[in-house]
Order: structure tokens, then sequence, then C-alpha cells
């Protein structure tokens, strides 16, 4: 799912790149009638009762919640529909709220999380502020949990209508500002992952910073030979960062690192330095860029071993030695009689549990290029699991055809490899192979470990950002399968080795997909904020910091003048730092203590009388 989610949005912005001089062409701007002033008005509440065809009307009896719904304090109008959510019962419901002067409305139907946004329309496009709403969920809560109790599910529905109507009496118009966005993209790390956001956002016009932090692009991916399909990646490579030094959109910055960050989705405000990376040039230059949104690909690196002799002797190699070597023409290949791959080495262990996905594959296609350069070469694939998964199952298959053979191994009994008490300098290899039941020992010419891939040490950059890393140090995302480019803290996204092991295809694809989240807000000329976000009475902040602790984007602050302070345009509306803050100071607009507690009484205040009724 999340690689599917990706490749969708990899999709949406590479059409976007063809028609980036047309967006917003055909866009109509809506018009919408001024708000109605319900400051001081005695609430009018009307209530609508969905049916959701037989998804609620099948098991609750909607008649008689919707004259239930009649008894309730400032109701004023109340109807069930068949469809709440059809365009015919939205005209109508504009129409029924203008004619009986309604200030609040109530919808008992699905859920918010699908429907909300329809119906704060429709209240909006009536006069409504869009906030005067409130749902009972009484299809997903009730009747789909309740399908076997009709009766009571019906008397649920009679309780969560109740709750929804004695809250609806306590909202209060929100409203939101405007802020002019940035459009600007800055993206950091100028390996494959960075290079295709830069050009992809580029391509739609918007100007793009891109920041590395060594003298070279490309990353990672200028030690391959290939992909797994057989394409060069070093003309790819060179194509790409041509593209991106050539392109006019598009600023690059070598030998530059991210110092400081502030603001939030729309207008960053970041500080680079130049001269601070790796190869330090003798000049070092602090600028501040300004920027709406920014993509981390910041890539990983190549495990290196301290397993398997590797380092002490000079025919143990990782891949990308073994790669080096086939470009170089190395005479040990050509003259080599006998290989071995071990697999899973830096991986799957203690040290890093993960699987780094490429290794599998990266093995077989070098087996395969031994057997192509001489079928009488022997080559050996130690490995305790092949995962060669979706067509590279065809490498896999290939690499037996050719005569590969496949030996498998435990963490039980993993391989030894020692020198060889020859003279020669040679290697014994020695693995318990299950299938024969006893120990194998070979004499390999050249090792090649299959090391897995590490992230990049990139904490204090992380820190800046304030972007969390899971307990192996990668990038993790919002949401794995509904949000797998974004982090939680918005106007951030993620893209490459950074976030987890992936084939070269894979960086491409979520590079473009990150691009494509990051079009949603540069594509804008202005962000909406306020609504349901905290605020903080700093008569009564007593400075604790419980808040600054609490809140999981790091929004609050302590003013200079000795109070707490959450800026609207950064706040989630989560809600924690309200639960937590000890002296009642912060408020969650929307979700005020009189809302919440006006439906907590009316819940339990009904349940008492009924059982007293029933006492």
């Amino acid at each position: 799912i999340p690689s599917s989610v990706m490749e969708a949005s990899a999709a949406a912005a590479t059409a976007a790149m063809t028609m980036a001089e047309d967006r917003w062409t055909l866009t109509r701007t809506r018009e919408l009638p001024p708000e109605i002033d319900v400051a001081g008005a005695v609430p009018r509440i009307g209530v609508f009762v969905c049916n959701c065809g037989i998804n609620i009307g099948g098991v609750a009896d909607v008649p008689a919640v919707r004259d239930y719904a009649k008894t309730l304090p400032y109701v004023v109008h109340v109807e069930d529909n068949l469809f709440t959510c059809s365009q015919d019962t939205q005209d109508h419901m504009k129409q029924v709220i203008i004619e009986n002067q309604i200030n609040r409305v109530v919808v008992a139907s699905c859920s918010p999380r699908t429907h909300e946004p329809l119906f704060q329309e429709t209240i909006r496009d009536a006069g409504l502020n869009k906030y005067l709403f409130e749902m009972a969920n009484i299809r997903d809560q009730n009747t789909w949990v309740h399908m076997n109790e009709p009766d009571k599910a019906t008397a649920k529905a009679k309780d969560l209508v109740r709750m929804a109507v004695a809250r609806a009496a306590f909202v209060e118009p929100l409203h939101q500002v405007s802020l002019p966005i940035k459009k600007s993209l800055l993206v950091v790390g100028g390996g494959v992952a960075g290079m295709e956001s830069a050009l992809t956002a580029a391509a739609q016009g918007v100007a793009v910073l891109l920041v590395e932090k060594t003298d070279t692009l490309g990353g990672i991916a200028r030690h391959l030979n290939a992909t797994w399909q057989g394409e060069p990646v070093a003309a790819f490579l060179a194509d790409l960062a041509e593209k991106v030094l050539a392109h006019p959109n598009i600023s690059v910055h070598l030998n530059t690192q991210v110092a400081r960050t502030t603001g939030s989705m729309g207008h960053f405000t970041t500080t680079l330095v130049q001269g601070s990376g790796p190869d330090h040039p003798a000049n070092v230059q602090e600028f501040i860029v300004e920027h709406g949104a920014a993509v981390i690909a910041t890539g990983g690196m190549e495990y290196r071993p301290h397993e398997y002799l590797y380092g002490d002797h000079p025919d143990v190699l990782t891949h990308l030695d073994m790669d080096a070597a086939f470009r170089e023409n190395d005479a040990r290949i050509f003259k080599g009689r006998s290989f071995a791959f071990i697999q899973c080495v830096g991986s799957r262990n203690e040290e890093h549990p993960y699987c780094s996905r490429l290794c599998c594959t990266h093995s077989l296609k070098s087996a395969i290029a031994l057997k192509k350069m001489d079928p009488r070469k022997r080559v050996f694939v130690i490995y305790r699991d092949i995962r060669s998964y979706g067509f590279r199952e065809d490498l896999y298959r290939e690499a037996r055809e050719r005569g590969v053979l496949f030996i498998r191994y435990d963490l039980e009994r993993m391989p030894e490899l020692s020198r060889a008490h020859n003279g020669k300098g040679g290697l014994v290899l020695r693995v318990f192979d299950p299938v024969l039941q006893m120990p194998v020992t070979l004499s390999p010419d050249l090792v090649v470990l299959a090391s897995g891939v590490v992230p990049a040490d990139n904490k204090k950059l992380y820190e800046t950002f304030k972007v969390p890393v899971n307990s192996d140090g990668f990038l993790v995302e919002a949401h794995a399968k509904l949000r797998p480019v974004d982090f939680a803290s918005d106007g951030l996204f993620v893209a490459g080795l950074a976030h987890y092991p992936k084939p070269l295809e894979e960086s491409i694809s979520q590079a473009r997909a990150a691009v494509a989240r990051a079009m949603i807000i540069l594509s804008r000329d202005v962000l909406m904020v306020g609504g349901i976000v905290a605020s903080v009475e700093k008569e009564k902040c007593a400075v604790c910091l419980t808040c600054v602790r609490t809140c999981p984007y790091g929004i609050p602050f302590i003013h200079e003048e000795g109070y707490a302070q959450i800026e609207a345009s950064e706040c989630h509306g989560c809600g924690a730092c309200v639960a937590e803050c000890p002296g009642k100071a912060i408020t969650l607009n929307h979700f005020t203590d009189r809302q919440i507690t006006a439906k907590t009484h009316a819940l339990f205040e009904e349940t008492l009388e009924t059982e007293e009724a029933a006492s």
C-alpha cells in the first residue's frame, strides 16, 4: 500500500509537470455570502437525521430518533433524510437554514472524518460560520456495531443526538486568517532523490534551493554500476546533474549545511552555512533563505563490515567494492575461479534488525555477471532468505539456470571465514548446509559481503527540523499507508534512503511523490490558519513548561514577558497541551471545557433519569 500511494502521487506530479503553465486557468472562484452574526443570539438548532439508505434506517428507528430530537432544548427544526449528503438534500438544507433562521446545525449520520467538510461547506453557503456545526455519528459508532440490536441502537442514537445538540448550543464561530505562502522549496540532499525532487518542483515553476553538504551531486548512487534491470547509472546521474545545474529555477549550494530553521508550513526561514561540509572550503559563509516547504532527502550509506575479515584481507569486498572492481576491470574478477556472496551482513541482526531490501538483488546481478563472463566460474550465494521480490524473481531464476549455487544458513550456524594456512594467503569459508546436513568448506578467490544500508549521520539536521527517527536511525513518516512521504509536521516531506532502504526507482517515485504533496502548499497564494488551535490565557500561565515538554510538534515557547505562547499558524490542534496544563491556562478552540461538559452532562443526566424511572 505505501508503494502504491507513493507511485500514485508520483504519477500526479509527473502529469503536473506538463501542465504547470495552465494551473488554475479553469478554476472558478467560489462566491460566499457574508457570515451571519450570531453573537448573543439564542441558539436555534436544526437537526437532520440521515437514514444512509439501510445503513442506519435498516437498523435504528429513524422516525423515532427524529421525533425525539424535536423535544430537545433550542431545537427549532428536525427532519430525516434518505441520504443527507446527496446534492438535493444539501440544497434543501441551505433553504431550511435560511427560512428557519437556524444558527446551529446538527447532522446525525456517518463519520465526521469523511463528511464533516461537506456539511461545513453547505452551512457556509447558507451564511453560517462553518464551525457552527456538530455531527452525531450514528452509523459507524452505532448501527454498524449494533446491527442485531435495533432497540438498543435506537436508544443509543437518541443519546448521541442529545449529546450533539447539547454541545451545539455552545459552539461559537471561529475565524481563520490568511498568510502569504513563500513559493519556494528547500531540498536537503543532492543525491538521486534530492535532484529528482528539485527537477520535479522546478518544472512546475517553483524556485528550488538544493543543498548538498559535499562538493558533488549524486550521493551513494555514484558508486553503482547499473540498476537491477540493467540500465547504466553513471549516464543517468550525469544527465540528471546536468539538468539540475542548468535549470533556471534551481539554485544549487554545494558544501552547504542547514544550521537553523524556524517558521511553519508556507513560510520557513532557514539559515544555511556554506563551507561547512566535509571538504571544508576556505571561505565559510552564512546566509538565510525563505521557503514554503522542504524535502529532506539526505540519503544513506553502505554498512562497512567489521566481520568476515573485511579490511584485513584484500579479497573480501562489499557490494560497492565489487562494483568498483567490475568498472576497473580488476584482474581478480577475470582470473578468479571461485566466488562466494555472503548475504545479510549488517542486516537482520541485533545491531540492524531490518532488511535492507537491496542486497539480495545486488548479489544476484553480480553472480549472473560472473557467470556471463565465464560459465565455468563457480559462484556460491550463502543466504538466510532470498528476498528478490516482484519481477526480481526473474533474476533468481536466471541465476539458478546459469548454475549459481545457493547454500542456506541460519543464525545458529553462521558462516565462518578464515585465512587459508597454505602460505598463499587464500580464504576458507565454512558453512553448514541444511540440505546435506553437513558442513561445507569452500575456497573462494573472492568473497563479497552483501552489506546493508545504514542511515547517514544527520542527527543534528533532524533535530533542527524536529523530524522523528526510528530506533534504526531512519526518518519516520506521518502514516505509513496514508501519508508515506509526509512528516507529522506540515510542510516537511521525506524521500530516498533517509526514509528506509529502497532501490533507485523507488527513490525516484518517492521524490516525485514528495513534491506532489509539497505542491499542494506551494501552488496556493495564501494559507488559512487559525480555527481549531490552542490559545493561552497569559494571566493563568505559571510558566511551568508542561506544554513545551508535551507538544509533539514543539510549538509552544515562552514569551519574553513570561508566559507560554502558541502560534496559531503552527498549532496542529491536537489538544495535548490543553489536557496536560495543570493551571487550565490553555484552551482548544471548538473543544472548550464548556462544550465538552455540556455533551457529557447531556449523556449522564438522561442516563440517570432512565435508571431512576426503571427502579
